[in-house]
């Protein structure tokens, strides 16, 4: 006797039931669906699955607030953190940002571990929907907690790129010392040659240095 769980999935497609694990925070579907696949064949899956009205898999997890199938999707390879939906331009960030809004202020802490989660497997900011919006002005104003989950991890991130530019401008700075010298040391070497061309020639280079 086949169980609930394959007679309410019987006859639906792959996506179809991906979208309904995203929706109803079924890791164990997830699981069952993924495990024969291979690394690409799960990218794929997962990157490209829509339902119709525009929403990304990851979208539909955010939509509902459903944290343990996000976490599972986030561990799969090559998974796209910043899908955009069709209709408001949206990330699974704002989607996960709406959720929060609709809900009561005692689910806010649980909203703010979501939303850092995300960010931290790496959830942009920076993307701006339809509506002109990055997730951390859709945030509701009353919320200062989720405000401030998201400009620390803004200013974290900049920091760290700052961090980058600035070791990438120390490597840029001692190659030139290093061609610098290697140029110093080969107008400061003896001229060990025989034409007496190329003899003055290197005399008058090393004069006009030591003026």
């Amino acid at each position: 006797m086949a169980s609930h769980q394959e007679e309410e999935h019987e006859g639906a497609t792959v996506q179809e039931q991906l979208i309904e694990a995203c929706r109803r925070n079924n890791v164990d579907l997830l699981h069952e669906i993924l495990e024969p696949l291979g690394d690409d064949e799960i990218a794929d899956l997962l990157n490209n699955t829509t339902t119709v009205m525009g929403n990304h898999l990851y979208h539909e997890a955010a939509l509902h607030g459903n944290y343990e199938i996000i976490d599972a999707l986030l561990d799969q390879p090559n998974f796209e953190c910043d899908p955009v939906n069709r209709t408001e331009g949206d990330t699974p960030l704002h989607s996960a940002i709406r959720w929060i809004n609709s809900e009561p202020p005692a689910q806010r802490e649980f909203g703010n571990a979501l939303v850092d989660m995300m960010l931290e497997a790496g959830s942009s900011t920076r993307v701006k929907n339809k509506g002109g919006l990055t997730p951390l002005q859709l945030v509701d104003p009353a919320n200062e907690g989720l405000k401030e989950v998201i400009s620390k991890h803004e200013y974290a991130t900049l920091m760290a790129g700052d961090a980058v530019r600035q070791e990438n401008v120390q490597v840029q700075s001692q190659g030139v010392l290093v061609q610098e010298q290697e140029s110093e040391d080969d107008d400061d070497a003896e001229f060990s040659g025989s034409d007496e061309e190329g003899r003055a020639e290197w005399e008058r280079r090393r004069k006009e240095k030591r003026r």
